[in-house]
């Protein structure tokens, strides 16, 4: 594998996070994607498409990048809830797919394994978990991105 193929493996992100966003300013988040999707900002990421972090990481890459993105979602985009939908309308033109897995029932099974899709497909993961929510998707996303032996950063929100 040469250094070209490891900077390309590496710009492969998924990112997760809590779907509480609002006891922190808007201002906040984009300070925090500055800093830890920024980096990143040359490659392609996984978002889940949901609210809090997926809508608003999806808004401030399609805004501030140039990066490649992929929506997936554990069903189809219409049963995801109206300000998702409308994160992902408002960028359409900066999305380069969009996945939809078929489930059928919107439960946990469904949302874990959307989210282990976005982890085979990428290279690492960025969690951004509420800090007072331990036992939620985005750690258990984390963990099974560290079962995959790849690299993962957590920004606590």
């Amino acid at each position: 594998m040469t250094t070209y193929d490891t900077e390309l493996i590496l710009r492969t992100v998924a990112i997760t996070g809590t779907r509480n966003t609002g006891h922190r300013p808007l201002t906040e988040y984009a300070d925090l994607f500055d800093r830890y999707l920024g980096p990143f900002a040359h490659g392609h990421f996984y978002i889940g498409g949901a609210v809090g972090i997926d809508s608003l990481a999806l808004l401030w890459l399609a805004d501030r990048t140039a990066a490649g993105i992929t929506i997936v979602a554990p069903g189809t985009m219409d049963q995801q809830p109206v300000e998702a939908r409308q994160a992902v309308a408002r960028t359409r033109d900066r999305i380069a797919e969009i996945v939809e897995l078929g489930a059928t029932e919107l439960r946990a099974p469904a949302y874990h394994a959307r989210n282990r899709w976005m982890v085979d497909h990428a290279s690492m993961t960025i969690g951004f978990p509420h800090a007072t929510e331990p036992s939620t998707g985005t750690w258990q996303t984390v963990d099974y991105t560290a079962e995959c032996g790849k690299p993962r950063l957590i920004v606590p929100v």
